[in-house]
């Protein structure tokens, strides 16, 4: 029997809980097994299954569960949220590994966290005026809840000391050796994002300016009353839903404006992992965003330096993608204005998960942990079928799960009727509905010759 190399998504709504299990990778012999994040938008009950049925698959060592690597990709709730010290207390982590951006004592980061730090105590002065947000106003505001706060704590502080290890801190340029664990003999670690300076990258060389400004903006909306209450205005009629958004923003003196900006920063911060196994290569990218390209000097995404850093490796089609963002139209690279015309990202996506020439069918594969939001078009469906060219474990869901089932999906009649009967990647919250499982799972056999 062929020894596959398992890729286990957690059906977790919209956040990540990925378990890998790499055959035979430790030098004794044994699976080496990664943990991807573990976090959700929603209620945590869905982060305990996961994290019980993850602890039942792994080895059993000295009375306590091995996991041979935690790797954390960002500090949004939908990654970091099941990290609960007392779900682990029965596990051993052997290695802890997250984004530099996490780091508050990373020289170059000190504008970020300075970012972060303001507009959280911005974002919680708006939550105690107790207003009438939008869901989307009020997912902003999640991210900064101090429940967000105390799961930072418990990666940075409370799990190494339970553990006795110290964090790492990963980035792009980290020398080979710090980015293999002791114990891994069988597959190879590369990161290519984040970049250490993540202020220069992610924020521009202006990046001091970009904090002072919030920070007069913030000032000057939290001490207006008028500007408060505008947040509680329904959306006219003559305008979208998104430029109210951008209107109500600016009325508060673009405090949540900034807030989104910010979260773009953590989100461009996402630790690029790929994994190399048996000749197989398996990307794993967080929330990375992408733009049309990238600028010298000014704030970038997390896509766009990776090409520009790291275009020699990542220039290469990959045997498996982790959609980012939960199947966002930002966060996988391609030509979204629909043109046919080659743009950078669109560059990205044809180098990385090439469309087969000729009657040649895909062979790589993509999972895409998801749930369709209420007020938010994610997963893009248009990017999926996209994606859904170019892979091999493609659904059409309409026939699996029937025009009934089908309508009971959110938004069904706006984002789902006109791509649900056209292939695309598995998504945890329709595999779910279909198997009942907790999880979606592909594996990944060895290169032929290895």
């Amino acid at each position: 029997m062929v020894d596959k190399l398992l890729i286990r998504a957690y059906s977790v709504g919209v956040g990540d809980c990925i378990h890998v299990t790499i055959p035979k990778a430790r030098k004794d012999g044994a699976d080496f097994h990664i943990l991807i994040d573990c976090g959700t938008r929603g209620k945590g009950a869905v982060l305990k299954l996961a994290v019980d049925h993850l602890k039942a698959k792994l080895p059993k060592v000295d009375g306590k569960r091995r996991l041979d690597l935690l790797l954390v990709s960002h500090e949004h709730e939908d990654h970091i949220k099941g990290f609960d010290p007392d779900w682990f207390k029965d596990v051993k982590i052997e290695n802890l590994w997250m984004s530099v951006a996490m780091n508050r004592k990373h020289p170059q980061a000190k504008f970020k966290h300075k970012l972060h730090d303001d507009v959280a105590l911005a974002m919680r002065s708006i939550a105690a005026r107790n207003l009438s947000l939008s869901p989307e106003l009020q997912d902003i505001m999640a991210r900064y809840s101090i429940g967000n706060d105390g799961a930072v704590t418990a990666l940075t502080d409370t799990l190494p000391k339970q553990n006795k290890i110290d964090p790492l801190y990963v980035h792009a340029g980290l020398p080979a050796a710090k980015l293999k664990p002791e114990t891994l003999a069988g597959a190879t670690f590369k990161v290519f994002g984040p970049q250490e300076n993540i202020d220069y990258y992610y924020l521009g060389k202006d990046a001091g300016d970009v904090v002072q400004t919030f920070a007069l903006a913030s000032a000057g909306a939290l001490r207006s009353p008028s500007a408060a209450a505008a947040l509680d205005t329904a959306p006219p009629a003559n305008i979208s839903g998104t430029d109210f958004r951008r209107l109500r923003s600016r009325m508060m003196s673009n405090v949540f404006a900034f807030a989104e900006e910010e979260g773009e920063v953590v989100n461009n911060t996402s630790v690029i992992l790929l994994i190399e196994w048996r000749g197989r290569r398996l990307l794993f990218v967080g929330d990375a965003e992408w733009n049309g390209a990238y600028v010298e000097g000014k704030k970038n995404f997390a896509w766009n330096v990776a090409w520009k850093k790291h275009k020699t490796e990542l220039g290469k089609p990959v045997d498996f993608l982790k959609i980012g963002h939960h199947g966002s139209t930002n966060s996988t690279p391609w030509n979204d204005r629909e043109d046919g015309k080659q743009t950078e990202p669109s560059t990205i996506l044809d180098t990385i998960l090439p469309r087969p020439k000729g009657t040649k069918k895909p062979t790589a594969m993509a999972i895409v942990s998801t749930d369709r939001t209420k007020y938010d078009p994610i997963p893009k469906s248009p990017l999926l079928l996209e994606i859904g060219s170019r892979v091999s474990n493609t659904r059409n869901y309409l026939s699996l799960l029937g025009d009934d089932r089908a309508r009971t999906l959110p938004l069904y009649a706006e984002y789902e009727r006109q791509w649900l009967d056209k292939p695309q990647p598995w998504r945890t919250d329709i595999e779910t509905m279909i198997s009942g499982d907790v999880f979606v799972e592909v594996a990944i056999e060895p290169a032929s010759g290895h």
